[in-house]
């Protein structure tokens, strides 16, 4: 079993992680049998623990993070063998310094309007915990797995899965 650090460095290496990822899997209650996931664009500068996104003020999810808070945030990056989940708390919010503050020209492809746009609301995470798994990439490092694996009849111990405590 992985051991829960809770460490600034900890939660350093997790936004070291997922920071040039920006596309996550957000997952949210529909009811009490049903999940839905969808891409979130975050909208992060830096990283105190929060993460953030736009979001339009009818979609579905509002409603579902008003029912239900709890939600998961997955990040992947095959290209780098790097993976993160991350649960958190949501919240809607219409502060519009905030909006101001995270804009960036590529969000209009959904806000024609602009940070202005009325409908525009940010989805604030306030992350809870994460678990990452973080593996070398290399061929020489997967090939080396592959034999071990072989060998031995085990699992070659290559990369870290940490889990990370934020509150």
């Amino acid at each position: 079993m992985t051991d829960t650090l809770n460490t600034p460095e900890a939660r350093k290496k997790v936004w070291e992680l997922i920071k040039d990822i920006r596309i996550a899997q957000l997952v949210t209650h529909v009811n009490s049998e049903t999940l839905a996931a969808r891409p979130m664009y975050a909208m992060n500068k830096d990283f105190d623990g929060n993460l953030w996104f736009f979001t339009d003020a009818s979609s579905p999810k509002v409603d579902e993070v008003k029912a239900h808070s709890h939600v998961l945030l997955s990040y992947s990056d095959p290209s780098k063998n790097n993976y993160v989940s991350i649960q958190g708390h949501a919240t809607i919010s219409d502060d519009r310094e905030k909006i101001a503050e995270l804009w960036s020209e590529g969000a209009r492809a959904w806000f024609p309007k602009g940070e202005k746009d009325e409908n525009l609301r940010l989805l604030r995470v306030v992350v809870n915990r994460a678990e990452y798994w973080d593996s070398p990439s290399s061929t020489l490092v997967m090939a080396y797995g592959y034999a071990y694996a072989r060998l031995t009849g085990e699992t070659p111990k290559v990369g870290e899965n940490k889990k990370v405590a934020f509150r």
